[in-house]
């Protein structure tokens, strides 16, 4: 099989079974009914969550799709039980999390970040987390 040639990468976020065809999709010039279907089958699970993906699109109009993990931001909010994040987080603090529930994002998130260990993914997501204005406890 002769290697596809690649005509775009996008870099998109959906609602989890929630891919709509619209004008982020239409710039990727893929089969878009096709793709929504496949990404929402595939991320049905995952409801309620924000679910970035990068999708590959060749020239004969197919496509391939890599699903990442929630951004940090979001489940940082969603932990901490809060809509926003602190417009001023030296000063204003909007939340607060436990170390525990840090370890869970950390874990979670580790395919996606560029950390060899649990701990060093830790102190990434509590980077996040302290210019979001949210208090790590523990």
């Amino acid at each position: 099989m002769a290697k596809k040639k690649v005509a775009k990468i996008c870099k998109l976020q959906f609602q989890a079974g929630g891919a709509r065809p619209g004008p982020a999709l239409a710039s990727a010039g893929i089969n878009m009914p096709q793709f929504c279907q496949q990404f929402n089958d595939q991320t049905r699970d995952r409801a309620g969550d924000i679910v970035p993906v990068v999708i590959t699109a060749y020239e004969d109009k197919s496509f391939d799709f890599v699903l990442k993990t929630t951004p940090a931001a979001v489940l940082l909010k969603k932990a901490a039980g809060i809509q926003k994040a602190s417009g001023n987080p030296r000063t204003t603090k909007v939340g607060k999390i436990t170390s525990a529930q840090l370890k869970e994002i950390a874990e979670y998130k580790m395919p996606d970040l560029n950390a060899d260990s649990v701990e060093a993914a830790m102190k990434i997501i509590e980077g996040t987390a302290r210019n979001m204005g949210i208090v790590v406890e523990g």
